[in-house]
């Protein structure tokens, strides 16, 4: 038996008091997009005697860790190795037909990859430059840092971390990696480091939004929420709830724009009927994200940047 490593969820009680009321049906089918470490997929579990759940993840250290947590469940639970944006797939493998009642989706890198230095995510522990959440993808971290072109590195810098330094770290790295390839996290935090002159303009780790910027690249994270979000939402039984977990702009975006446009009426205005096939699916639940309660931020730092959004599916069709 592996030792389960000590985990705590973000948001989990507003987590489970958006998710349970649309889990009072027999047999309610909830789908957990990111699984983690279970930590959200257990406290449903437990409040929803009935519920099953269809687990994903990409990480398959995380998996195994989720399979033995969720052990006690028995065959209320399935999951799957799997990245979310293939939830259609999955789905029709192990429960063909069935619309979902509820579904969670938690965009943020996990504890586990966090808190094992030597998977490359952490800025502060060094270890070989990877940040893949599965370990049988082909490009690391590494891979980006030592062939992408300065200006390359400057537009990934800015679109997936905000890093207002981007060009600068850019520069400096294209310079270092001319005299040596960089290979280790914090090869490359000295290259940034040094290439902050006076301090970082928006504090913290100088090297916090690189690193951010990077692990969403080599994971190719946006492209998948943006894939998986209308799956998700088109598979939703009506009645069915979603709640959404970001904790970065670029996130937050992709999840306020597809939510939005289902609730909203695409007839023409000047219409005095909307037909049923205009009106909108979905009605916010949260639409101004939310962020931690200040308990929560005080006690678990790497909530601090939660963006959270749930919205309730009211009636059948998609975006057209």
């Amino acid at each position: 038996m592996m030792a389960i490593p000590i985990h705590t969820p973000v948001a989990l009680d507003r987590t489970v008091e958006l998710l349970a009321p649309a889990l009072n049906g027999p047999e309610p089918l909830m789908v957990d997009l990111t699984l983690g470490l279970a930590g959200h997929a257990e406290a449903i579990l437990d409040a929803v005697p009935d519920v099953q759940l269809l687990g994903m993840d990409r990480d398959t250290e995380a998996l195994a860790i989720a399979r033995e947590r969720l052990a006690r469940f028995g065959s209320r639970v399935t999951t799957v190795h799997a990245r979310y944006d293939e939830l259609p797939t999955a789905l029709e493998s192990h429960y063909p037909g069935r619309c979902v009642d509820a579904v969670l989706l938690d965009a943020g890198v996990s504890s586990l990859q966090l808190d094992r230095s030597e998977r490359g995510f952490s800025y502060l522990t060094d270890a070989a430059l990877d940040m893949r959440m599965n370990p049988d993808d082909e490009t690391t971290a590494a891979d980006l840092v030592n062939t992408l072109s300065r200006g390359e590195l400057q537009t990934l810098f800015q679109r997936f971390g905000d890093e207002p330094l981007a060009a600068r770290y850019a520069k400096a790295i294209v310079t270092a990696r001319e005299e040596s390839p960089l290979r280790t996290t914090l090869q490359l935090v000295d290259v940034i480091d040094r290439a902050t002159l006076g301090g970082h303009p928006r504090g913290g780790h100088n090297a916090k939004r690189v690193f951010q910027a990077l692990r969403i690249a080599v994971n190719h994270e946006l492209e998948s929420l943006a894939a998986a979000l209308p799956a998700a939402l088109d598979a939703l039984c009506v009645g069915g709830r979603i709640v959404v977990l970001s904790y970065q702009s670029g996130e937050d975006r992709v999840v306020k724009h597809d939510i939005d446009a289902r609730t909203r009426s695409h007839a023409p205005l000047d219409l005095p009927v909307i037909p049923e096939s205009d009106q909108p699916t979905f009605r916010w639940l949260v639409k101004s994200p939310e962020g931690p309660l200040p308990e929560e931020a005080e006690s678990n730092p790497r909530s601090r940047s939660l963006r959270l959004r749930a919205a309730e599916k009211i009636r059948k069709g998609h975006v057209r």
